[in-house]
């Protein structure tokens, strides 16, 4: 049987979305590694090391010679040693099918949604507030925020549309591609640039999902300087 490492370190940005999915998983499974914030635009000589890409999330567990990187490869890694022992609760579906749909939209969030949506909000309006100017840093693209604003539209069109024939966003139970979903929300929700009124039924669907357990500990998140918006923490918005 595997026994998950008593060392178990995950090496994160609280607002990076790939690592929000991560900690949402975990939390579902039940674990708590120790966290570590990471800003890769710091470039820590320790972390290039782990992961000379220079992306959160890594996941160390001490069972494993090498670090766990990136969000998918965490996701796979933490179905295959502790998937089976969730029953009914599995994060991934058994059969060939239903586990081809949960990559294809990880694929979609992870990936696309990330290119057109997550990364431009998130690098405008946090990360250059976080950067010196040496790195980066300095006022926000506002025509990437715009951009960014437009394209998050037909996102939530889309899972409206999967959630009005599906229970879920991949098929009758909650899987890796709704939590990977509602993590990049999350980030763009803290800045107040979801347009909920878009779909009423991805708003409900992220509602269900925002109301569970192992979403309390990343609407706790915070950033210095920024007010979340109203919507953000509030359980029935």
């Amino acid at each position: 049987m595997f026994v998950w490492g008593v060392m178990a370190q995950l090496y994160y940005h609280p607002f990076c979305p790939h690592s929000r999915f991560i900690r949402i998983v975990m939390a579902e499974y039940g674990m708590e590694p120790e966290m570590i914030e990471e800003r890769i635009f710091e470039r820590r000589q320790e972390f290039l090391m782990l992961n000379p890409a220079n992306t959160t999330p890594v996941l160390t567990d001490g069972q494993m010679v090498s670090a766990i990187v990136g969000a998918n490869v965490i996701a796979e890694y933490l179905d295959e040693t502790r998937g089976l022992a969730l029953g009914a609760r599995r994060l991934m579906p058994e059969d060939p099918a239903g586990r081809v749909e949960v990559r294809r939209l990880l694929e979609w969030f992870n990936s696309k949604f990330f290119a057109e949506v997550t990364q431009w909000l998130l690098q405008e309006k946090v990360f250059k507030r976080q950067m010196r100017s040496d790195q980066g840093g300095g006022a926000p693209d506002m025509e990437l925020v715009r951009a960014a604003r437009q394209n998050i539209r037909y996102h939530l069109r889309y899972i409206g549309w999967l959630v009005q024939s599906r229970n879920w966003l991949a098929g009758d139970t909650m899987t890796y591609a709704d939590l990977a979903a509602a993590a990049h929300l999350s980030s763009v929700d803290f800045l107040g640039d979801v347009p909920w009124g878009e779909d009423e039924a991805a708003k409900h669907w992220y509602a269900r999902v925002k109301s569970r357990p192992s979403f309390r500990a990343i609407l706790s998140d915070r950033l210095p300087g920024i007010t979340p918006s109203p919507e953000y923490a509030d359980l029935d918005f």
